[in-house]
């Protein structure tokens, strides 16, 4: 029985009664976490960037909030391992390259295995697919489109970094890869310190939220509210000011708010009105 910390996850995603694991549980709980929890940086943005202590995260998405890989796939196997799944978690690495072998470890993926079949699933990316995808070479239409092949020897040619390449053709990202060996959370501390602090990090540099909802992909960078749907239609529309803002993250994203003080909202839309500018100059030189 699902008590405590667990409970409001669920209920956050909208699941009553998660029943014993199956494939069709697999996909209505990763499904649910996708249409209701955002990948977002607002914390990181503020400088108090949460710890990802799984247990730390299950507590926060049950408050409303959401996050990046490590919090939100980190939360996610929990949840799935407290349900009775056989769940694995890989070190694996965003690349703008989808020929490029390495893994950099700045991303944290799954496996989840029901059955005797292994399911590639992964609610941390952002964009990634809707529901997992069996974990064999190939190529999937989900909405979006996306692939899977195996990746040899991401690590030396004896193939001991041996594992996947996901392949997303509608992202900034189009692969990740990632080693099939097994990993534990603390083989992510210092890649999240590294994200979550460094001057040069993304996550530090712009405010961005994703998120699924009802077949499209909303994706917020800054002042520019992009919605995207698998036929290639596109709206885009830019922000006039903080009230649009907090009330894109509300009703597009999701995210409760009640942990934003008036400063903290102040302080976040300075931050972003600042990298839009910086960007616009960019453009004009």
């Amino acid at each position: 029985m699902i008590t405590g910390i667990y409970t409001d996850y669920l209920a956050r995603i909208g699941i009553t009664d998660p029943g014993s694991p199956s494939v069709d549980g697999l996909f209505a709980l990763t499904r649910a976490h996708l249409e209701r929890i955002p990948f977002e940086n607002t914390e990181i943005q503020l400088g108090r960037p949460p710890g990802i202590d799984p247990e730390l995260s299950v507590r926060r998405i049950g408050a409303g909030r959401g996050g990046y890989c490590f919090h939100l796939n980190g939360a996610f196997a929990a949840l799935l391992e407290q349900l009775g799944y056989d769940v694995t978690r890989h070190v694996g690495g965003m690349s703008a390259d989808p020929e490029s072998t390495e893994v950099s470890g700045d991303h944290l993926t799954l496996t989840v295995r029901i059955d005797g079949e292994a399911y590639f699933v992964d609610v941390g990316l952002g964009d990634g697919p809707p529901e997992p995808l069996p974990l064999r070479e190939g190529r999937y239409e989900r909405g979006f489109r996306y692939g899977l092949r195996p990746l040899e020897g991401a690590d030396g040619a004896d193939g001991a970094g041996a594992g996947w390449t996901f392949l997303n053709e509608d992202s900034p990202f189009p692969a990740m890869n990632f080693r099939s060996a097994p990993a534990t959370m603390a083989d992510f501390a210092d890649e999240h310190l590294r994200l979550s602090t460094a001057e040069d990090s993304p996550f530090l540099q712009s405010f961005f939220m994703l998120r699924r909802n009802a077949g499209v992909m909303n994706r917020l960078h800054g002042r520019i509210l992009l919605t995207l749907d698998p036929s290639g239609g596109r709206d885009k529309r830019e922000l006039a000011g903080p009230e649009e803002l907090f009330e894109a993250m509300s009703t597009v994203f999701g995210r409760e708010l009640d942990d934003l003080t008036a400063a903290d909202r102040a302080e976040l839309w300075a931050r972003i009105e600042r990298a839009h500018e910086a960007w616009l100059a960019s453009q004009q030189d």
